[in-house]
Formats: structure tokens, sequence, C-alpha cells
């Protein structure tokens, strides 16, 4: 059941989300942008009950008047973010204070080596780091079902190039989620509203550390 999960994010090709369009008074406000695939893109979700809504709600609760740029495609891999990263930059109105990035599972599900899946991801930190971005990488872990030895060069990926990067990690962005029927659409394989609340909650302590360490604008 759990390598099911997997199946609509090879699949899934759907627009992504339309970007959280900040007034000219959120332009001094932290900005977090997250990139990634239909984890990222509320996929089979209505408009803002995804990811980036979600955590922009959830940020602004905890008194962070954040803005959340949705930058997650359906069905995109580690080299499709390589390929629009700088223009997905370059359209924002200013360099976010954060980038959550959250790719690969598409990867691991099309069998590509995870040397192929550093290498972008590689390239995709050091523009960041480069533009002066900090960056939360947002982990994945190969299915179980999959040959040990893919597994195991899969999953160190993440964790080998936040510490390159230095750059902080999340290590499962589907903690708690992956395989939870309850927490799915009703094909028992999306994340559904409840299950994005799940992730937010999970993830939004690594969120917080990063932004508290920004020096105030």
């Amino acid at each position: 059941m759990y390598a099911k999960f997997w199946l609509p994010f090879l699949l899934a090709a759907t627009p992504a989300a339309a970007q959280a369009q900040p007034t000219a008074a959120a332009a001094e406000q932290p900005h977090i942008l997250a990139f990634g695939d239909s984890l990222t893109a509320g996929y089979g979700l209505g408009r803002g009950l995804g990811f980036a809504p979600q955590l922009q709600a959830a940020l602004r609760r905890h008194g962070i008047p954040a803005v959340v740029h949705d930058a997650g495609v359906s069905g995109d891999t580690t080299s499709g973010g390589r390929a629009r990263l700088k223009w997905t930059l370059d359209g924002l109105p200013r360099n976010p204070d954060l980038a959550i990035v959250e790719l690969g599972a598409n990867d691991m599900l099309r069998g590509v080596d995870p040397a192929v899946t550093e290498q972008n991801l590689d390239t995709i930190l050091a523009e960041l780091k480069r533009r002066g971005i900090p960056v939360l990488v947002a982990g994945m872990l190969a299915a179980p079902n999959l040959d040990p030895r893919y597994r195991r060069r899969f999953d160190a990926v993440f964790p080998a190039l936040a510490r390159k990067h230095d750059a902080a990690l999340y290590p499962f962005f589907l903690q708690g989620v992956a395989g939870n029927r309850a927490l799915n659409l009703p094909d028992g394989l999306h994340p559904n509203f409840e299950g994005i609340k799940r992730i937010v909650t999970g993830i939004l302590p690594a969120v917080k550390r990063v932004l508290e360490r920004q020096p105030a604008r």
C-alpha cells in the first residue's frame, strides 16, 4: 500500500497553484519560497488548501506575518526544478528569506540514478546559496519495496547535501502522512487537507528556526 502512494506523483501533470501575491505592505514581511512538486502544489485540493497557503496561515497564527510563494509543479523532477529555478527566483518581488526545497520523489519513482538527483539538487542549493537565500531541505525517503541498495543511496542524498550547503534539514516531508488513508484524498494516495495540515505542523518548527536566525529587515 505504501508503495502505491508514490504513483500519482509520477503521473500527475497539473499546473502549479498560483503564487501568493504580496501587497506593498507585505514587501518587508518574511517571504518564503515553497519550491517543489505536487506535494507543495496542493495536488487535488481547492484554492487555499495546499501546502503554501496552509503554511502561511500557520505562521501568521504564530505571529509571523509571512508571505509564502507557491512554486510547486506537479510531476516535477529535480531536473525540472533545476531548469526552472532561476526564472522562478527572478519572478519574485525580492529574494525570499527562506526557500523550502522539496523535490526528489518523482526521481525515485522513475528510477533515476541517485547520483543524478544529487547533482541536480546540488546545483539548486548552490544557486540559492549564491543568492544568499537560506534553505530548508525537505527530505524524501525511497519506497520500502525498492532495492535496499537504491534506497540507501537515495535516502542519503538529502542529509548529505544539507550538510554540504550548511542548510537546515527536515528529514521526511511526508512524515506521519505517507500511507495513512485518513490523511489522503479519496484515492487513498494524495494528502488531503488534513494531510497537508499534518505536514505543516511537522515542518513548522524547522521553518520558524530558520526565520528566527535571519536579521530583521
